[in-house]
């Protein structure tokens, strides 16, 4: 009996022995010196074994590793982790978008310059003198296509430019073609309203005006809305610094550390519950983001099929030189009939002395212009395949915002299983996950949120969203919105629509011509251009034979 008395002692003296030198391990800050000063602290800061944590404010008050001093120091260093991860994806998603637009931006600037070049290059070579005597009418022409692109309708309504770059074009063919009259303001301005009538450059000029009207607006759209995306992901992608998001950030990354068990990752739905409750704003942003992002998309396959703008500069200078032609073949005709609309104009002494219609300058006949196809643009890729990359991009943005909590709690980030830190220990985390949105976190229960103050900044994006939005809705039928905000715009409309969904490619020389689309009206006060229609009083016999010729018409041809 006194052995086995003895042989007990014995063996109580090593369980206990044993259980006290665990227990000094255990309260042994070793681990967490090492991770401590890895993140930049002064290992000093860190005590050599655990103290009682009852001067913590968020951590466990047990057994701690951390100071009051440790704690503050952690909680700043958790919003800076936090915030990391969010960082770097919004980064990249800057970056992609700012690339993207860049390059598409520059490719349409390129287009229209080297349209200009060709343009130049073959009037120049085909027309010789009287091209560079009139040089100034298509340098105004992409002078003024080039301003739209960079201020949109607030600048140059397209509709009147075009409408006055033919009345001007006319005029001074008509002026070649009838060398020997001699015409007046007023008989010019008659001969331009039978413009629309007689159609002296054929079907040429609606169709440019679609392609051109319907290309410039969704080239413009498509490249601000790119220019868009980067500028709002920098404004709302700031994780909350609100005490409360910074209390849960700490809570989640470093209490573990306080307890002992620096290598202890945060569950998944703790995670995303912490996330979710700082990133509450954010989420809200969602639908209109989806909307807007939708919008570009189809904006894009515009761009890809009929409003097509690499298609739609390519044919300019091969589509004018066959309306002046066809103007030229049909000039006897079209004279006459503007004669017999406007009256005879008087014969012009100085060029009935001075030379004939064979020593004017203005060749009998042009030979037609074999266009060597589209212009270059010093890239390796054509717009199709750009927009097929934008397409991937945007598809591969949808929800984002929404989403981003589950983005930022995967990998090393956190721990599967019920191996993992719920916030108060090692154990299995058993909050269910709440919604994302403001809303929702009126039942968050690690993230205390007040859904009564919304983050100003965030929510002013969602107009901007919707107002982008609606642009790009509008220059999918082919029509132009500039807003107050934009380039200081009168908030007027311009260019010329089509019926949703299909809109015909209508490139210059395609037969047969497509149906009338609509017209979207423009401001009912906006001032006429000095080039438009020319509205000047009619005497009655005057208006009795513009009558008489719109009668006529038919039959003399």
């Amino acid at each position: 009996m006194k052995k086995m008395l003895v042989v007990f002692t014995v063996c109580l003296s090593l369980v206990v022995l044993a259980s006290a030198q665990a227990d000094q391990k255990a309260k042994s800050c070793n681990d967490v010196r090492t991770a401590y000063s890895s993140k930049g602290f002064n290992v000093n800061d860190v005590p050599n074994k655990g103290v009682h944590g009852n001067h913590l404010k968020v951590c466990p008050q047990g057994f701690s590793c951390c100071t009051l001093e440790m704690e503050e120091k952690l909680s700043q260093q958790s919003h800076m982790d936090l915030k990391a991860p969010v960082h770097q994806l919004s980064s990249n998603l800057r970056k992609t978008f700012t690339q993207r637009h860049r390059h598409f931006d520059q490719f349409f600037r390129e287009l229209l310059s080297n349209a200009e070049k060709s343009f130049k290059d073959m009037f120049e070579q085909t027309y010789g003198m009287i091209y560079v005597k009139n040089a100034d009418l298509f340098e105004n022409f992409f002078s003024e296509l080039r301003r739209f692109y960079n201020h949109g309708s607030s600048a140059v309504n397209l509709d009147d430019m075009l409408t006055d770059f033919w009345r001007e074009l006319l005029e001074r063919m008509f002026r070649l073609v009838n060398v020997h009259y001699e015409f007046s303001d007023s008989y010019m301005e008659c001969v331009s309203r039978h413009m629309e009538q007689l159609k002296p450059f054929g079907d040429i000029p609606r169709k440019m005006h679609l392609q051109l009207t319907r290309s410039f607006i969704a080239a413009r759209a498509f490249s601000h809305g790119l220019a868009l995306i980067p500028d709002i992901v920098g404004k709302v992608s700031t994780v909350g610094s609100s005490p409360s998001c910074v209390r849960a950030a700490m809570k989640m990354l470093y209490c573990p550390y306080c307890t002992g068990q620096v290598a202890l990752k945060p569950c998944k739905n703790y995670c995303l519950n912490v996330m979710r409750g700082c990133l509450a704003n954010q989420a809200d942003l969602d639908t209109e983001w989806n909307n807007f992002l939708d919008a570009m998309l189809g904006l894009a396959e515009r761009l890809q099929g009929p409003f097509d703008f690499e298609a739609s500069m390519g044919p300019i200078a091969v589509a004018i030189s066959h309306a002046i032609m066809n103007m030229q073949e049909n000039s006897g005709d079209f004279s006459t009939k503007v004669f017999h609309g406007c009256g005879r104009p008087k014969f012009s002494t100085e060029q009935r002395t001075r030379r004939s219609p064979k020593d004017s300058g203005f060749p009998g006949r042009f030979r037609p212009y074999i266009s060597d196809g589209r212009p270059t643009t010093g890239f390796d890729i054509t717009l199709f395949r750009m927009l097929t990359d934008a397409k991937k991009k945007l598809n591969h943005t949808k929800k984002f915002w929404s989403t981003l909590p589950d983005t930022v709690c995967v990998g090393e980030r956190i721990a599967i299983g019920d191996e993992c830190w719920n916030g108060t220990a090692k154990s299995r985390y058993e909050s269910v996950v709440i919604g994302n949105g403001l809303a929702n976190q009126v039942s968050n229960p690690d993230v205390e949120v007040d859904i009564t103050k919304p983050d100003m900044v965030i929510r002013r994006q969602i107009p901007v969203l919707k107002e982008m939005t609606s642009r790009l809705k509008a220059a999918y039928t082919g029509t132009d919105i500039s807003f107050v905000n934009e380039d200081a715009g009168s908030g007027e409309e311009s260019g010329s629509g089509c019926d949703s969904p299909p809109c015909d490619s209508d490139i210059y020389f395609s037969t047969p011509a497509p149906i009338e689309p609509r017209i979207f009206n423009v401001q009912p006060n906006r001032k006429p251009s000095s080039g438009g229609t020319r509205l000047a009083p009619f005497s009655l016999a005057l208006a009795v034979t513009a009558l008489l010729l719109a009668l006529l018409t038919p039959h003399m041809r």
